[in-house]
């Protein structure tokens, strides 16, 4: 009997932590009464001074009932590794349900301390690995519950120029702003790229940034701890003395803070400029100009920000010698696709395309189709068709070589091509010809047998319509 009431005392409690009810948006620690919104706090903060500081009960508002439901609901959409405890979002729920009233005090007192963030490497695009730290579930509750009261009051001091991870801005948007400074005639731009920003990050400058703007000591240092936690990598936990790894839903709000000092200081000095999370373009007129502005900036990373500039990966340039976030600019502000940009797209088709997978055609092409159509929907705003025509004849290519060798032998192959229309005295030469699987995709036989229309038939997505109709909805 006891067991059941113990039951039941749970699943009550886990309800009542997923399911809004009015009578648990006062939470822990508002007492009844109300606490400012965010809105009036982020009017109060952009209105003031230069500098000005939030208000030293953040955390009331952070430990909310209502504020940690919600974080929850997000972490749990956004699923997600387990950590280094081996918690699974599933038993999230079950573990806040028990424990909610815990890690309610532990926040209101300041003492909440995060546990190590599991190491992961995953090899980046152009070569080499990104570190990346998976906090446990818990702590992704917490950074989630934190972000949602910080970032609608520090979002609206952040620089207009800066677009990444923030509320209502994307890549396209940067994208835009760039063709614009392009257009009115900025044709060099200053590419700066920062060596392994996230892991990189000094802890005492960044502490210093946040220090300006918050005045909640405890809040402050249950910020410290999540940047101090240890990273379990290799059976070791190792201590970090500096970087923000990525994994955390903090991490992206606290870069941007810190890099905040980097975009005033470009406002201050009158320069045009997109930046995207740690990816920073300068427009301006000259090469004299840019290399001026190269040498200056990297000053002021390296010095006042303690932050590392990739010497090899930055440049002073003509527009179109570079890329930035997938897109090459052109003359006259119009955007075409980086050259890496393509290769990364064909690596990927080449990864889902693999004729020893052991999956069947239909499984292929719907894994394709959703890289293609996430793929074309990103650069539905450059100038690419020719380029969206060559990747299509490509894919479909891929695939007939796909379908000729699941046919395995000879006279299955005979009897798909003489299936399709082709005549058995042509069918026949091409299954025993002892050229490889892409000579025989490519040849008139198998382009007879599956055309455009056979791959329109069996739902291959076409780059070149898809764009069509994203250019023309």
């Amino acid at each position: 009997m006891n067991k059941e009431r113990q039951k039941s005392r749970i699943y009550h409690q886990l309800r009542l932590f997923e399911e809004p009810t009015e009578v648990l948006r006062h939470g822990a620690g508002s007492e009844g009464g109300t606490q400012p919104s965010a809105r009036e706090e982020s009017q109060s903060f952009t209105a003031s001074s230069k500098e000005p500081t939030l208000t030293g009960r953040l955390m009331e508002r952070i430990a909310d009932r209502a504020n940690l439901r919600q974080a929850y609901k997000r972490v749990k959409a956004n699923k997600g590794s387990p950590g280094v405890d081996g918690m699974s979002v599933h038993d999230l729920g079950k573990h806040m349900a028990e424990h909610w009233q815990d890690v309610t005090q532990a926040l209101l007192d300041g003492s909440y301390q995060p546990q190590p963030v599991r190491g992961v490497e995953i090899p980046k695009p152009g070569g080499g690995v990104r570190q990346l730290g998976i906090p446990t579930v818990l702590d992704r509750l917490v950074q989630q519950a934190i972000l949602q009261v910080l970032e609608p009051l520090l979002d609206g001091t952040l620089s207009n120029s800066s677009y990444g991870f923030r509320p209502g801005r994307s890549a396209h948007q940067a994208l835009q702003q760039a063709k614009k400074y392009v257009a009115e005639g900025r044709l060099i731009v200053v590419d700066i790229d920062l060596e392994k920003f996230f892991d990189r990050v000094n802890h005492d400058v960044l502490m210093s940034r946040l220090a300006r703007r918050i005045v909640d000591k405890r809040l402050l240092g249950i910020i410290r701890r999540f940047l101090q936690a240890g990273m379990f990598r290799h059976g070791a936990c190792v201590e970090r003395f500096e970087g923000t790894p990525q994994g955390g839903p903090l991490s992206p709000l606290l870069a941007n803070l810190l890099l905040d000092d980097l975009d005033k200081e470009l406002e201050s000095r009158g320069h045009r400029f997109c930046r995207y999370a740690d990816d920073c373009n300068i427009y301006v007129q000259t090469k004299v100009a840019g290399e001026r502005v190269m040498t200056s900036i990297t000053n002021f990373l390296q010095g006042k920000l303690r932050l590392r500039v990739n010497r090899l990966k930055s440049a002073v340039a003509v527009v179109w010698e570079r890329k930035f976030l997938g897109h090459r600019l052109l003359s006259g502000g119009r955007l075409g696709i980086a050259p890496k940009s393509l290769e990364r797209a064909k690596d990927k088709i080449r990864e889902i395309t693999r004729r020893n997978r052991g999956i069947s055609l239909e499984r292929m092409i719907s894994e394709l189709n959703s890289f293609l159509r996430g793929w074309v929907h990103y650069f539905r705003y450059a100038e690419c068709k020719s380029h969206l025509r060559e990747l299509d004849a490509w894919v479909q290519r891929k695939l007939r070589c796909v379908k000729l060798k699941q046919r395995k032998r000879r006279k299955p192959m005979v009897d798909f091509l003489h299936q399709q229309g082709v005549p058995l005295w042509r069918a026949w030469p091409l299954a025993w010809s002892g050229v490889g699987w892409w000579r025989k995709a490519g040849s008139p036989q198998a382009c007879e047998a599956m055309p455009n229309a056979w791959f329109n038939r069996i739902g291959l997505v076409n780059l070149v319509q898809k764009y069509v109709q994203l250019q023309h909805p």
